[in-house]
């Protein structure tokens, strides 16, 4: 049996070798052996030729813009004061947030190298020196330095002021606020919202900094129930007929014109329908209505209806509707997702209405603007008396001096 392996092992071998002297001999023949015919081909080889193009000629790929940086409108079809109130809020950025930071500290003080670590929680750009922007606001904020060496900043005598005009502004509005709320719970799937998500997003309503403890006031309004891990759940403890009317309900008996062209949805029709503008309008007007209220059971609707929808889009209508400055970022959307019964397609169906919805910055930053709230100039038609004192506000943060005002 060694003796076959071993025979077996040698002629495989002498197969392989004489296999390749073959190969090698196609390759590069022996010119006293070949034909003329086979060295006028070698002598017009090809193998000199650049067969890959060079990187420094190769077409370079236009990389695909993110959506953290890709703008949702395109600079033709921007609405300039839209955009513009974006950017003021970036400028003000620190001073909205340090201001509600500071506020919650004990005496509102705050050490000088404690600030330099909180860049989320003020507003500032990490690595950079929190002092440069606390004296740009000289009017509102102002530094001193403690008896142990360290410097200290806080809120100025005239900001304290205004603190208390703002506290003032907040109690006669209670009443208001309540009503708010009281419509968000009744628009609310389960008529319950956690009160962790109102207080995140207290800023947009014109909600107090000790609303938890002020619905205890409100017993024929609201319970309060804890849950097993410890969550503090808003309930509703009854149903108000009169406050379950939205805007678009009240603009419609006021001018049901308009309130028809708020939204569009548009049927899907073949050519061979030959229909002109004016049909097509009264045909896509039949989809239109009858709206859907906001205070309906939504949650019961099959998904992807367009009764569905048309709930979906009047839902973010009244949200936006019950803001202080009607509008609303995708982080304020995303906290009542479950709530208000939406999808993750919110984006592209909020671009499906820019009669009534108006879309700025990023595709993954991006902020709603309510239109019809705002006039030609891109003033609020309708100006909260919160929004008056937070513009007042504003104007001071901006000021070096208040003889300047």
């Amino acid at each position: 049996m060694a003796f076959r392996h071993l025979f077996s092992t040698v002629t495989t071998a002498m197969k392989n070798r004489q296999l390749l002297q073959e190969f090698t001999s196609l390759v590069s023949p022996d010119p006293r052996t070949c034909s003329l015919s086979t060295l006028m081909i070698r002598a017009y080889s090809t193998s000199f030729l650049i067969t890959k193009t060079p990187k420094s000629q190769k077409k370079k790929r236009k990389k695909k813009e993110s959506a953290r940086t890709k703008h949702v409108q395109h600079e033709s079809e921007c609405i300039p004061h839209f955009e513009k109130v974006l950017h003021r809020d970036n400028h003000f950025r620190f001073f909205i947030k340090t201001k509600e930071y500071l506020s919650k500290q004990p005496q509102q003080v705050l050490c000088l190298d404690d600030a330099g670590k909180l860049h989320r929680e003020l507003g500032f750009p990490r690595g950079r020196k929190v002092l440069k922007f606390i004296q740009r606001h000289p009017l509102i904020f102002h530094t001193y330095r403690h008896s142990n060496d360290k410097i200290w900043f806080g809120f100025t005598d005239f900001m304290e002021s205004l603190l208390e005009e703002e506290k003032m502004i907040m109690d006669e509005m209670e009443k208001e606020r309540i009503d708010v709320v009281r419509k968000l719970l009744m628009m609310s799937a389960k008529k319950r919202i956690p009160l962790s998500k109102i207080y995140h997003c207290r800023l947009l309503f014109g909600i107090p900094e000790d609303f938890r403890d002020r619905v205890r006031k409100y017993p024929e309004y609201f319970n309060t129930v804890v849950e097993e891990d410890g969550k503090r759940i808003l309930e509703l403890v009854n149903w108000d007929q009169k406050l379950a009317v939205s805007t678009l309900e009240r603009q419609f008996m006021v001018d049901e014109d308009r309130a028809k062209k708020a939204f569009q949805f548009k049927v899907k029709h073949g050519k061979l329908l030959n229909l002109d503008e004016q049909d097509e309008r009264k045909l896509n007007l039949l989809n239109t209505l009858p709206l859907v209220s906001p205070y309906s059971d939504g949650a019961s609707l099959d998904l992807w209806t367009l009764e569905a929808e048309k709930y979906r889009v009047g839902v973010l209508h009244e949200f936006l509707s019950l803001t202080l400055e009607k509008r609303a970022s995708i982080h304020h959307i995303v906290e009542f997702k479950e709530e208000l019964s939406l999808t993750k397609h919110t984006y592209s169906m909020l671009l499906k209405q820019p009669r009534s919805f108006y879309l700025a910055g990023t595709e993954m930053n991006w902020v709603v603007f309510l239109k019809d709230a705002y006039g030609e100039d891109g003033v609020l038609i309708h100006k909260d008396p919160q929004v008056v004192f937070n513009e007042k506000l504003c104007e001071y943060a901006d000021r070096q001096e208040l003889s300047n005002f």
